[in-house]
């Protein structure tokens, strides 16, 4: 159960960091590309990268500090991270045919789910 609620807590504080880096970003460079989503994606898999080596192979921290950042923070601040991770996973192991399916079928499964929805949607409020 503690590892739950530091996933939740590291969630909430990912979500409320997302959202400012994200609208800061947007006041800084504008509205005309997606700056923000960018902006987030970049950091939270640098961050992902980071922390994946330094709490796995640096800092003996409680599983429960571990999930709170990893999963929680960075699972909230950015999905694309995680993301990012597996592909570079799949490439340190050499699965580089893996690796493309895994990247092409991730964002274009994920642009057609989003269409897909997006379609369900506009039915169910006409």
């Amino acid at each position: 159960m503690t590892l739950y609620l530091a996933i939740a807590a590291g969630g909430s504080l990912g979500a409320v960091c997302r959202y400012w880096v994200s609208t800061h970003t947007y006041a800084w460079l504008g509205t005309g590309f997606p700056f923000g989503t960018l902006m987030v994606n970049v950091t939270g898999s640098m961050l992902m990268g980071f922390l994946s080596i330094l709490l796995a192979q640096r800092l003996a921290l409680p599983d429960e500090l571990r999930v709170a950042l990893l999963v929680g923070f960075l699972g909230s601040y950015t999905t694309f991270s995680t993301f990012a991770l597996d592909g570079l996973n799949a490439l340190q192991q050499g699965a580089w045919a893996k690796t493309v399916a895994y990247v092409l079928v991730s964002v274009f499964g994920s642009l057609l789910g989003v269409w897909l929805g997006w379609l369900g949607a506009r039915l169910l409020v006409r």
